[in-house]
């Protein structure tokens, strides 16, 4: 059975993550962004959402760790930020339904929602630029960085959402990161 540990980074939604992935069948536990890596057991991780990028706890070091990782959120914009890409504030704000455009119809992890699908998303902060070895994988009118991808390293990282009841497709996204992590 695949293994997905959801590193906590202190959002609002993590625990619907944890469910999502657990009504899907999917060995998973909810672990602090405080764990040290060399004790992290999993196929995948999933960066949670959060509040704050300077309370990231150890998510930089999980990046070396040879698994799977997606990041949602705030947790798409930690990767971004380890990984030299730009982080900075949103133009839109809040939290908001948004149409995605998906970039990137053979991308591991958003490609099945080709050409567009709607979510829910907050745009407080974003993904400005993506760091090397990643494409920019779905825009919107609102965020020009709704997802992105290194598929060579395993790395997935999407701003909206898809663990919430208004996010369209969102259980096909955790379905696209299991299969990745198998």
């Amino acid at each position: 059975m695949t293994r997905i540990v959801v590193v906590d980074n202190h959002g609002q939604f993590t625990h619907l993550e944890h469910r999502t992935l657990r009504d899907m069948g999917v060995d998973t536990e909810i672990i602090d962004n405080t764990t040290p890596p060399e004790e992290i057991d999993a196929d995948g991780l999933v960066l949670s959402g959060g509040p704050d990028i300077d309370d990231a706890g150890n998510c930089a070091d999980y990046l070396e760790l040879d698994v799977p990782v997606l990041g949602i959120c705030l947790g798409m914009q930690l990767i971004a930020d380890a990984l030299g890409g730009a982080v900075g504030e949103g133009d839109y704000g809040g939290y908001a339904d948004v149409t995605v455009d998906v970039l990137d119809d053979d991308d591991p992890l958003v490609g099945s929602l080709a050409p567009e699908t709607r979510v829910w998303a907050s745009h407080a902060d974003e993904v400005k630029a993506v760091p090397d070895g990643f494409a920019r994988t779905a825009e919107s009118d609102v965020c020009g960085v709704e997802a992105m991808s290194d598929p060579e390293r395993d790395l997935y990282g999407v701003q909206w959402h898809p663990e919430v009841a208004h996010t369209a497709e969102g259980e096909e996204v955790f379905e696209n990161f299991e299969a990745i992590c198998e």
